[in-house]
C-alpha cells in the first residue's frame, strides 16, 4: 500500500505538540488563583531551540517594564545550528502578548500585596504557536506548604490502602 504525499505530510514533528517546560515549583511555592495564557515574541532561533526541547522556566517571572509584562529570567538555549550572527540571548526578557484589558488587569493585580505573576508552563498550541500559561498567584507561607504536602501524603496513602484492600 502507497500512502500518498499529503498523509506523509501531516504528521507532526516529534517536538511541534506539547509542552516545552513547567514550573513545579510554582505551585508549590505559591498559591495560584488564576491562569491566563499568553502568547509571546521570540525570534527564529529561540523557536527553533524550543522544538527540540531546550528551554527551563522555572527561575523565571513575569513583571511590568514599560507598560508592557515581560517574561523575565526564562532560560532558552542558544541554537548551535545556527550562526554567530542569528543567535539570540538566552535570558533575555522577552515580551508576552496580551489584550490591553489582560494587560491591564494583570497590573492591577500584581500591584495588591502579595501578588505576584508565576509562569507555569510554556507549550505549543494546536496551531504550533508558543504559549506561556501564566498564574496570578501569591505566595504560601511554611505552614501552608506541610498543609498541601500533608494532604498530597494522605491521598497517595488512601489511595493504596483502598487498592490492597478492595
Amino acid at each position: 500500500m502507497v500512502k500518498s504525499m499529503a498523509a506523509k505530510n501531516k504528521k507532526k514533528k516529534a517536538g511541534s505538540s506539547g509542552i516545552i517546560a513547567q514550573n513545579k515549583r510554582a505551585r508549590h511555592d505559591y498559591q495560584i488563583d488564576e491562569e491566563i495564557e499568553a502568547g509571546i515574541m521570540l525570534v527564529g532561533t529561540e523557536v527553533k531551540s524550543l522544538r527540540i526541547g531546550t528551554a527551563s522556566i522555572n527561575e523565571s517571572y513575569a513583571g511590568e517594564k514599560e507598560g508592557e509584562i515581560y517574561l523575565f529570567n526564562a532560560n532558552i538555549q542558544e541554537y548551535n545550528k545556527a550562526g554567530n550572527y542569528f543567535q539570540h540571548q538566552p535570558r533575555r526578557p522577552r515580551k508576552l502578548l496580551f489584550h490591553k484589558r489582560e494587560v491591564s488587569k494583570l497590573l492591577g493585580a500584581i500591584q495588591r500585596k502579595g501578588m505576584t505573576l508565576v509562569p507555569i508552563s510554556m507549550y505549543f498550541n494546536k496551531k504550533g504557536l508558543v504559549k506561556v500559561k501564566i498564574g496570578i498567584a501569591r505566595g504560601k507561607k511554611e505552614y501552608d506548604k506541610r498543609e498541601t504536602e500533608k494532604k498530597r501524603d494522605w491521598q497517595r496513602d488512601k489511595s493504596r490502602l483502598l487498592k490492597e484492600k478492595g
